[in-house]
């Protein structure tokens, strides 16, 4: 008998970052313009790919340890929206979909207390 596979997103299905990584979540891309008008699929996956601002969901058990590299302490913590280049991190998808990403410690630009209105210029 065939096994069916597991299609549900569950906390065994997120990856638990290692090192000096942090698990860090997308935001959802809205499918419409202010306007209302629709979005296409190129330009709603180009968002996606490009997004800026996400939320840091996981720290690995080094990230922020070095005090040499980080001597005022961690940039950002569990919790926080933060600001990265666009096109940072590893790119992975969980059952189709890229709903996270892992990147450096030292990839955090900036903390970010409201994330609505950032976008790429």
């Amino acid at each position: 008998m065939k096994e069916k596979k597991n299609t549900e997103l569950t906390a065994d299905s997120v990856p638990t970052p290692t090192g000096y990584h942090l698990l860090v979540a997308l935001p959802d891309v809205k499918d419409t313009y202010e306007s209302g008008i629709v979005k296409s699929d190129i330009v709603m996956k180009n968002e996606e790919i490009s997004t800026m601002v996400v939320r840091v969901v996981d720290m690995g058990p080094d990230a922020y340890q070095d005090e040499t590299k980080f001597p005022s302490g961690p940039y950002c913590e569990v919790g926080d929206h933060i600001l990265i280049r666009a096109y940072s991190g590893t790119r992975f998808k969980i059952f189709g979909r890229e709903l996270f990403r892992l990147i450096n410690d030292d990839s955090v630009e900036a903390v970010v207390v409201d994330p609505t209105g950032y976008s790429r210029i």
